[in-house]
C-alpha cells in the first residue's frame, strides 16, 4: 500500500469543527478582527446613548429618557453577539499566547460596554422621579453636565487607545477621570447645602445618583484602558488613580 493511500482522511481535515494550517490561521484572524471591531463599536453606541442621557438631563426631558431606557436592548445585544462570537471563536480554534490576550481583553471591553449602557439607564430612570417641572438649581445641573462630557471623552478615547494599542493615550484617561471625581465630590457637597425645600432636596439626592452613574462610566472607560495595557504589554496594571485597591503590576497569561 502506498504512503498516499495509507493517509487517514480524519488526520487531513484535522478536528471536526477547525481549520488548520495557514488557511485556518488566516480565518482566525479575520474573525477575530471582526470581533474587536464589533466590540469598539459597542463604545459608539454608548456614546449615542450619553449623548441622549445627557440631553435628557439637561432638559429634565422624561420622554427621551424613557427613549434611553427603551434602547438599551441594543447595548446588551451587542454584549451577547460579541460574548457569543468570542466563545464560538474559542470552541473552534486554538488562538496563541498574544490572541490570547486580545480574547480576554475583549470579553472585558464587552462587560464594560454593558455596564456603561447600564449606568445610561440608571441616570434615565432617576430624571422622571422629581416630576415635569422639577425645582433644577442650575449649578448643579452644570456640573453634572460638565461631568457628562469628560466621561463622554473617556469613552471615545478609551476606544481610540485600544484600537492603536496606544498605552500613552490609554494612561491619559486618568488626567479626564480626576475631573470626574472632583465634580463628583463637588456635587455631593452642593447637594448637601442646597436648602430646607423638600422638593429641590430630593431632586438634589436623586442627582447625587446620578453624578456617581457618571463617575462610573468614567471608571468602566478607565478599565477598558488597563486592558490597553494588558494586550500591548502582557501586564495588567491599576491604573494610578483608578479607584481599586493598588497594587504592583502582574503578569496575566503570556
Amino acid at each position: 500500500m502506498s504512503p498516499e493511500s495509507s493517509a487517514s482522511p480524519a488526520a487531513d481535515a484535522g478536528t471536526p469543527g477547525r481549520l488548520t494550517g495557514q488557511q485556518g490561521r488566516l480565518h482566525f484572524q479575520q474573525q477575530l478582527q471582526e470581533l474587536e471591531t464589533r466590540a469598539l463599536g459597542g463604545l459608539d453606541v454608548v456614546v449615542e446613548q450619553l449623548d441622549r442621557t445627557l440631553e435628557s438631563l439637561a432638559h429634565q426631558d422624561v420622554e427621551l429618557a424613557q427613549m434611553v431606557i427603551a434602547d438599551d436592548d441594543r447595548v446588551d445585544g451587542r454584549y451577547l453577539e460579541v460574548h457569543q462570537g468570542i466563545l464560538s471563536l474559542l470552541a473552534t480554534q486554538a488562538p496563541v499566547a498574544g490572541d490570547l490576550r486580545l480574547v480576554a481583553a475583549l470579553l472585558h471591553v464587552i462587560v464594560h460596554v454593558e455596564r456603561m449602557g447600564d449606568q445610561c439607564v440608571n441616570i434615565a430612570k432617576l430624571i422622571p422621579l422629581s416630576g415635569y417641572e422639577p425645582p433644577v438649581r442650575e449649578e448643579v445641573l452644570q456640573a453634572l453636565l460638565k461631568m457628562g462630557a469628560y466621561a463622554r471623552s473617556e469613552v471615545l478615547q478609551c476606544k481610540a487607545a485600544f484600537a492603536a494599542r496606544d498605552v500613552a493615550l490609554a494612561q491619559d484617561l486618568i488626567r479626564q477621570d480626576r475631573e470626574i471625581n472632583r465634580l463628583n465630590r463637588e456635587i455631593f457637597r452642593m447637594a448637601l447645602e442646597i436648602g430646607d425645600d423638600p422638593d429641590t432636596r430630593e431632586w438634589a439626592m436623586h442627582m447625587i445618583l446620578v453624578a456617581r452613574a457618571i463617575e462610573r462610566i468614567g471608571d468602566n472607560a478607565v478599565d477598558v484602558g488597563e486592558q490597553v495595557a494588558f494586550v500591548a504589554t502582557g501586564l495588567f496594571p491599576e491604573f494610578s488613580d483608578h479607584p481599586h485597591p493598588a497594587g504592583e503590576e502582574t503578569p496575566k497569561g503570556a
